[in-house]
């Protein structure tokens, strides 16, 4: 067997070690030898019709396989995705960009080439502020060091990592790669870890109605076995928040809800306020997820701990790893009965759920409420469920997810057109499972080409396209004609790209007519959806009236 492999065959091999399977990207004359390595490679490769795109798929297929990648080309191509990478790094999701970047010999020589800068280091400066590690390959000999050093990197922080290949060294030659060392958490400080446990502890086992709040890092660093370990030992209920929706299946016994502070639904509140012990586990408090920062947890009360440290009241511990903590606590309490912890299941106050008939009013216009409920019959077990920003996330955040779902947002970056890139990564990830998108107009005119991506791919989304004419999110916060947007045919659009079912519908007995065809349907279903332009949930009316007093806008 020949020693020797390509630099871009080493790099491609260890992409496929880590569980890659398909490569999304645009082509540009800098990396088109790479993306030739990529066609006799194990990888697919899925073109998109733009970088941004590119990048976003590569973030929704990591959200379902645990690591997504991409390839552009120099300059012009990686710029136009940095969006993309930055929204992954916001929301820490394991991600690679690869740019395909002139010779060696020009980065030395600097010419005028196009695509360039004159300063050729400043797209890698760039991305050195929104990725965990960077390398340019400069040479067979250490490339493959520093493709390991990045990939492990990515791993190990769950965010992005930038590699920038010259298109000279796409071909050199560079040893095999043997397997591939999965990075593993670092140990925790043994005295740290015990001392923080002991504190923990001593506020846990004096509590009479603890309560948990499970949230993303929890599903980024794969500790959902660990936290339903802890459930199953303590008995203690659990709430999520909007970025760790999900974590575990919705209908668990212990599971109470979503809590978003002021705005969640009142069992929720006032389970969290009444609480005497509140357990933190993996949380992150952006505006969103703490509706607005306004979940009033008393640091006296409160237990928090995240991947490297815990606080607890005002005792800071670093170096301590959240798996490890979880374990350390699931060894040491006792089993609580839930009876005693007012345990009410969240399946019997979602808002909306599928425990609660819907009968459609044939000829009724649709509203948002109506709609949704109407979904939670709808979405089926095992489904990846994605949302928008705006109308979308806070409705769909609001739902009860059928067992085995899966629920992607990008809560926290909230970078509007995000979800169409998701979901063709998304799908492409996951092409056994049902995959269905809740998206507005507004943010579908921001990246709506890669519909015809899911078509040329013969992908089977379920998509719904909320029509209520113009940026919702926005005219929550204030209401202005810089909000509004030329009306477009949306569901047309699904013949233009080439392919699928499309229905334009406005009456619950409409809405009932293209259902039933989606369900058989074996081909991209695209439904556009018509309400009220200020047709919202409270829980998005009261973001938008804090966003308007953080900008100051009356």
């Amino acid at each position: 067997m020949n020693t020797k492999i390509t630099v871009a065959g080493y790099l491609l091999s260890r992409l496929k070690q880590i569980g890659v399977d398909h490569l999304f990207g645009v082509p540009g004359d800098f990396v088109l030898g790479f993306l030739n390595e990529v066609m006799t490679s194990d990888l697919k490769y899925v073109g998109t019709c733009n970088e941004l795109n590119a990048a976003y798929a590569a973030d929704g297929y990591a959200r379902v396989r645990g690591f997504g990648a991409f390839a552009t080309t120099y300059g012009v191509g990686e710029l136009s995705a940095i969006n993309g990478v930055a929204g992954a790094f916001a929301e820490r999701v394991p991600v690679v960009a690869i740019t395909g970047s002139p010779a060696t010999s020009h980065f030395l020589t600097r010419p005028l080439l196009h695509h360039t800068l004159g300063d050729y280091q400043i797209p890698l400066r760039m991305y050195e502020k929104i990725t965990v590690a960077s390398t340019q390959l400069m040479s067979g000999e250490s490339a493959p060091a520093e493709i390991d050093r990045v990939l492990t990197a990515c791993l190990s922080r769950q965010q992005p990592v930038y590699i920038s290949i010259p298109s000279d060294v796409v071909t050199m030659k560079c040893h095999r790669p043997d397997a591939f060392v999965f990075p593993t958490p670092a140990a925790s400080d043994p005295q740290a870890l015990a001392e923080a446990l002991n504190e923990a502890l001593e506020l846990l086992e004096h509590s009479r109605l603890p309560v948990v709040i499970g949230d993303v890092e929890l599903i980024r660093f794969k500790l959902q076995r660990e936290f339903r370990m802890f459930l199953a030992r303590t008995g203690i209920p659990y709430v999520t928040m909007m970025l760790g929706k999900t974590v575990l299946s919705e209908h668990h016994p212990l599971f109470l809800g979503l809590f978003e502070g002021d705005r969640s639904r009142d069992y929720v509140r006032e389970r969290i306020e009444s609480a005497d012990c509140v357990l933190q586990l993996g949380a992150l408090l952006t505006d969103f997820n703490t509706g607005g920062f306004t979940t009033h947890l008393d640091d006296a009360k409160t237990i928090s701990a995240n991947i490297r440290s815990v606080k607890i009241k005002h005792h800071y511990y670093d170096n301590v790893y959240l798996g490890d903590f979880i374990l350390g606590l699931t060894g040491r309490l006792a089993r609580r009965d839930p009876a005693t912890l007012k345990v009410q299941c969240a399946a019997d106050g979602c808002v909306h759920r599928h425990t609660e008939p819907y009968l459609g009013v044939p000829t009724t216009a649709l509203t948002i409420k109506r709609f949704f409920d109407r979904m939670s019959h709808f979405i089926r077990d095992d489904s990846i469920v994605i949302a928008e920003t705006g109308v979308s996330l806070f409705s769909a955040a609001e739902m009860l997810m059928p067992e085995g779902a899966s629920f992607i947002g990008q809560t926290f970056y909230g970078s509007i057109g995000y979800t169409i890139g998701a979901t063709l990564g998304a799908n492409m990830a996951a092409q056994d499972r049902q995959v269905v998108l809740f998206i507005g107009d507004g943010s579908f005119q921001v990246t709506c080409q890669d519909l015809s991506t899911m078509i040329r791919n013969r992908l089977k989304p379920v998509i719904f396209l909320i029509n209520n004419d113009g940026y919702t999110i926005e005219r929550a916060i204030v209401d202005h004609p810089y909000n509004d947007i030329q009306p477009w045919n949306y569901h047309k659009l699904v013949e233009v790209f080439g392919g699928g079912l499309a229905f334009d519908v406005r009456t619950e007995g409409e809405l009932e007519d293209a259902l039933r065809q989606a369900t058989t349907a074996d081909e991209l279903v695209f439904i556009e959806i018509h309400t009220g332009r200020l047709d919202c949930p409270d829980a998005l009316r009261s973001a938008g009236r804090a966003m308007a007093k953080t900008n100051h806008l009356g």
